[in-house]
């Protein structure tokens, strides 16, 4: 998630959106829950994929399995151009060697959101472990973020596409377009591009 969007990705086409978690030392287990979020956000190492992120948060985020999940993570690290200004993590609850917390998004592709997620214990590291929804979710922030990244950078698409893709996700069912962010599957993504090209094409 190139920082907590480094294990955060959506791989759409050329864009990827992700999340790389950082770890660190706190001196609570609440602390360095914090600090592995919030880090993840300005971290570019690769290493970070697999020090901080368990490999079914890897494989969830990335829309892919076993090392492909860890080279796709690892290619996105260093890309910054769509890291948010800040995280806010809150809603911290400890069991045992398990967490969830909310995390909050100021700008960057998921500004606006706010996702909960489930951390894990191993070793005495904290390391995501799963996306497991949305405590605040903005529909048509995300859909003119996806609209907006598709045809950014040297491989953007055509903008016609991208406005496709942005207005379908913009009327989707919001169970449907939150799916397209945490379900960990490129087929609904898939969809949408193929309804698109048709629909352009025709």
């Amino acid at each position: 998630m190139r920082k907590l969007q480094l294990l955060f990705p959506l791989a759409l086409l050329a864009l990827a959106l992700g999340l790389t978690a950082c770890g660190g030392g706190g001196d609570s287990d609440e602390d360095k829950i914090v600090e592995v979020i919030e880090t993840s956000t300005t971290s570019t190492d690769p290493a970070d994929c697999e020090a901080l992120a368990t490999q079914a948060f890897l494989e969830q985020t990335q829309f892919s399995e076993g090392e492909e999940a860890v080279k796709a993570c690892e290619e996105s690290a260093e890309e910054t151009e769509d890291n948010p200004d800040s995280v806010e993590v809150t809603e911290i609850e400890i069991d045992g060697a398990d967490a969830t917390a909310e995390v909050a998004f100021v700008g960057g592709n998921f500004d606006g959101q706010t996702f909960t997620v489930a951390l894990v214990e191993e070793d005495g590291d904290w390391k995501l472990d799963e996306l497991t929804g949305f405590a605040e979710f903005d529909q048509e922030t995300l859909a003119t973020s996806l609209e907006e990244g598709l045809q950014a950078g040297d491989n953007g698409v055509d903008p016609e596409l991208a406005e496709c893709f942005g207005e379908t996700v913009r009327e989707a069912p919001q169970a449907q377009a939150e799916d397209l962010i945490i379900g960990g599957s490129q087929g609904p993504i898939v969809e949408i591009v193929e309804g698109c090209t048709e629909g352009l094409e025709s």
